[in-house]
């Protein structure tokens, strides 16, 4: 089967989907990946962003996952996960058979997930080295039962009319989403200073890059805002995250002007002055560096 290829044309329109179930707005929806597959005879969609949450456990398969322009894996066990936003496509050459669950912001802020909470376990963290854990080799039974709980939910005929079928769902989530932190390989920290505040500090970065990455390109910048040192700071997130502060902010940039060069028909010198560069060749010069290739190539070949 042919890979598909993202023209020219396309790159300027990567499509965005709400979560829906029979064509109604929903807040928490699932699939089987082998039914995905058997809906579209085993072709991939075009890559695509979804504005909700998206987890997929690969049960069996093998293929490629696209995730923000970067290609993954797919092998049996493993488990993707996807923030609102992530331009994506899956490739599976072969029928896989696996569990896709999809929920809104609304149903984690209603339900009682929180933000705070999926910040803390970091499955969705789109600064991470990689969007995945293996489950294979692992013990999973925990994970197999509360997924099954959680389908069991919509399947059952009493669930249609059960009020609190929701706040059940975003119970069984919320414990299907530490049962996936466990497989994540903790760092250690150096010290017991670190290893108390490190969380804490990770979060309160992350939420600063988020907001002021277009105009804080320094270290320096979120440091001084967060009341430490740029080396205390860079110390941290290096033992908990296994990067710096300013490899964080690089990659936050890259990714933007990945999405921006790939999803408008914005010059690549306003996507520079966008991200907060004076110069346009200094943002050339950026995100060569930074990436190996330069803007304009990646522009014209991306997914092909």
């Amino acid at each position: 089967m042919k890979q598909s290829v993202f023209t020219e044309s396309d790159q300027r329109s990567i499509p965005s989907f709400d979560l829906t179930n029979n064509q109604e707005q929903v807040l928490f929806a699932y699939k089987k990946m082998e039914d995905i597959w058997d809906e579209t005879e085993g072709e991939p969609d075009l890559p695509h962003r979804h504005n909700f949450f998206t987890i997929i456990w690969v049960k069996s398969g093998s293929g490629n996952h696209l995730v923000d322009f970067t290609r993954y894996e797919i092998s049996s066990g493993r488990i993707f996960f996807l923030a609102p936003g992530q331009v994506h496509q899956v490739i599976t050459p072969q029928r896989p058979t696996g569990l896709v669950l999809m929920f809104t912001q609304e149903f984690v802020c209603r339900y009682n997930i929180g933000d705070k909470f999926l910040k803390m376990l970091a499955l969705f963290d789109i600064v991470a080295e990689r969007p995945y854990i293996d489950s294979a080799g692992r013990e999973i039974s925990s994970l197999l039962h509360i997924s099954e709980s959680i389908t069991a939910q919509f399947e059952s005929r009493r669930a249609e009319s059960d009020k609190f079928r929701n706040e059940s769902v975003a119970a069984w989530l919320k414990l299907f989403l530490i049962e996936c932190s466990q497989f994540i390989e903790a760092k250690k920290l150096e010290n017991t200073q670190l290893m108390e505040s490190g969380a804490h500090i990770v979060g309160e970065f992350k939420d600063l890059l988020e907001s002021h990455f277009k105009t804080w390109h320094q270290v320096n910048r979120y440091s001084s805002k967060m009341g430490l040192s740029p080396d205390y700071l860079n110390n941290v997130l290096k033992n908990v995250t296994g990067s710096t502060a300013k490899e964080m902010i690089a990659a936050r940039l890259v990714l933007e002007a990945k999405r921006q060069g790939v999803n408008t028909s914005l010059s690549s010198k306003e996507i520079a002055y966008m991200l907060g560069f004076n110069d346009p060749a200094h943002f050339s010069k950026f995100f060569k560096s930074t990436t190996g290739e330069n803007f304009t190539n990646f522009r014209e070949g991306a997914f092909s």
